[in-house]
Formats: C-alpha cells, sequence, structure tokens
C-alpha cells in the first residue's frame, strides 16, 4: 500500500508536468502542493534581469564598425568614420537635444590634438544620472601596424550603441542613464598621467564645473569585455559598494563563473571621475589571449586583437550585466 506522502510526490511530478495555468487542473495543482508543503511553482515570466540587448547583434555592429573604421587613431580617416558611425544610432536622440558632442583640444606628445567625446542621454524619472562609457579609439603609436582594436574599443562602443537602442524602446523608469563613447584613452607616446584618459580626463573636470558631476550617481566603464574567454576582473580601485553590486548582478544573471576570479588594480577611464569623488565601476578583462615571449600582454596592443577573438556569447554575459547593474544600482 502507497503512503499518502509519497502518492503525492507521484502526482506532484505528474502535475507539474500536465497542469498548465488556462488548465482546469491548474487550481487543483496549486491547492494540492500549498496543502503538503510544497512551494507552488511560478508562471512562466521573465525574471527582471532579463535583456533585450542580444549578444549576437553586439557582436554584428562590432563586425560593422570594423569594417568602417578598422583603424581609429586620433587625425585619422577611421576615426572620422567611428565617429559618424557612432551618431548616425543617435539620430533620435540628436533630434530632441539628446545628444551632445563634446569637442577639446588635447596637448598630447604628438602636438595639440583634437578630441571628441559623445554622449547619448536617456532621461529617467528620478534625480540622478548613471553613466556608462566606453572608449572608441585605436592606439596612436601602433598607427602604422594592423592594430584594429575588435576587444579594445570596438565592441564595447556597439555595446553601447545596442544598449541605446534599448533604452530609446525601454525608457529608465529610475535614474538617467548617459552613454559617453570617450576620445583619447590610449597614451599617444607612453602611458602616464598626463598622456592618457585624454577624454574622461577632459569630461570630469568640465562636468565637475559645470556642476553636473554631483548628479552622477555613478560611472561606469566597459573595456575588453568581448573576449571569447571571458574573465572580468575585479579591480580593486573601483567603489567597494558598486564592485558588490556588480558581482550580485553576476549572481542574478547567473554568469558568476565570468567574474572577479582575479583582482588588481587597472588605470583606466574611471580614475579620472573616481579622483573626483564620483562612486565609479572599470569592468574590465585584461587577461586577453595567451601570454608569450613575443605577446606578454596576450592580444592586447596587438595585431591579433581581430574579431574571431571576440564571441557574441561574451558580449551577451556583458549586456546582460551591465542591464541588470543599473537595475540594481536604481534600488541602491
Amino acid at each position: 500500500m502507497i503512503s499518502l506522502n509519497r502518492f503525492i510526490m507521484f502526482q506532484r511530478k505528474k502535475l507539474v508536468i500536465l497542469a498548465k495555468p488556462e488548465s482546469p487542473y491548474w487550481i487543483l495543482l496549486l491547492l494540492v502542493l500549498a496543502l503538503f508543503g510544497a512551494p507552488a511553482p511560478a508562471l512562466s515570466q521573465k525574471s527582471a534581469s532579463a535583456t533585450s540587448v542580444s549578444g549576437q547583434d553586439v557582436f554584428n555592429l562590432t563586425q560593422q564598425l570594423l569594417s568602417v573604421a578598422p583603424k581609429r587613431y586620433n587625425g585619422s580617416p577611421g576615426h572620422l568614420a567611428a565617429e559618424n558611425f557612432i551618431k548616425q544610432h543617435f539620430k533620435p536622440e540628436a533630434a530632441r537635444g539628446d545628444f551632445e558632442t563634446d569637442q577639446f583640444t588635447a596637448n598630447t606628445p604628438a602636438g595639440p590634438q583634437t578630441m571628441r567625446n559623445y554622449i547619448a542621454k536617456f532621461p529617467g524619472k528620478k534625480d540622478g544620472i548613471i553613466v556608462l562609457a566606453s572608449h572608441y579609439e585605436t592606439n596612436w603609436p601602433l598607427r602604422n601596424i594592423a592594430f584594429y582594436g575588435a576587444n579594445d574599443g570596438a565592441c564595447t562602443s556597439a555595446l553601447l550603441i545596442e544598449l541605446g537602442a534599448y533604452f530609446r524602446t525601454h525608457p529608465p523608469q529610475g535614474y538617467s542613464v548617459w552613454l559617453v563613447f570617450d576620445d583619447g584613452e590610449e597614451a599617444v607616446d607612453q602611458w602616464s598621467d598626463s598622456d592618457s584618459l585624454y577624454g574622461t580626463r577632459h569630461l570630469a573636470a568640465r562636468w565637475y564645473a559645470d556642476g553636473t558631476l554631483k548628479h552622477v550617481k555613478a560611472f561606469i566603464v566597459a573595456d575588453m569585455i568581448g573576449d571569447k574567454d571571458l574573465n572580468i576582473l575585479e579591480e580593486m580601485q573601483s567603489t567597494p559598494w558598486l564592485r558588490d553590486l556588480f558581482l550580485q548582478a553576476a549572481v542574478n544573471t547567473h554568469h558568476s563563473a565570468y567574474v572577479y576570479k582575479t583582482q588588481a588594480d587597472e588605470e583606466d577611464d574611471h580614475l579620472p571621475f573616481l579622483r573626483r569623488g564620483v562612486p565609479s565601476l572599470d569592468v574590465i578583462d585584461v587577461d586577453y589571449g595567451p601570454h608569450t615571449n613575443a605577446t606578454p600582454d596576450g592580444y592586447h596592443h596587438t595585431a591579433q586583437d581581430t574579431i574571431d577573438k571576440i564571441s557574441p556569447k561574451s558580449l551577451q554575459i556583458s549586456a546582460d550585466l551591465f542591464l541588470e547593474t543599473i537595475r540594481l544600482i536604481n534600488q541602491h
């Protein structure tokens, strides 16, 4: 003779399979499971962290950007083509006055260079701004080799463009979201405090002077996160509560395997904002490709940084993480 509990366990499995929300047996299932202490199965729905940004779309857009602007070092035809590529994707924002060109002259070891940051704004319902940033240019010292920066600048620019398309159809319900395509992240001669981060240094100073900076709740950088072998570093200079929220975002989106396996300090576009007191987070994968005597830094700043080294899967993970982090910041 079968016990009642064993009978219920057996029937529970059958009911879960057979009963659907539109079925008359659905209510019976809920009553039976509630009566015997089992959690009721949830109706099928998208999780709060579900994303409408496609990693494949980001990958395809990266290919398009590289086809029109393979080399994007300052002053090159490719650099101008990349700027036009970015601008053409934000015509709706430009039409309503929510797209800005921030042009400035940078004094570099190669002389004065005209640089431009681009800012796409998506107004929210709360007083405050979340900024997502990525540099779009390639390295000036590598202008004479086939350095295309598929991972280093191209894919993260494409990610921001696709995030813009998302926020165009899903306006922020919390803080405003601003997407910053910053110029001059790379050193013109040799990396130093004065020869690097030209775009974000300029923008942080400008926003400090005009009062914008006090409204920025978080400044988040996307850098080199299309790597097929994704391992997003825990960047230890980044604001601790933002690091924690990003880790929670990884848990929520089931992407924990791809984050924080290593820790280090990185000099990146978040530093000018961090130094002015803005909560800032650097989302970066610096372990890019095999490390050999010929390429001690892997594919970074080599001709091997090409489209075949990145993947739609990694870009999907990155898109998921950014959208979920934004959601968590709004709850913080």
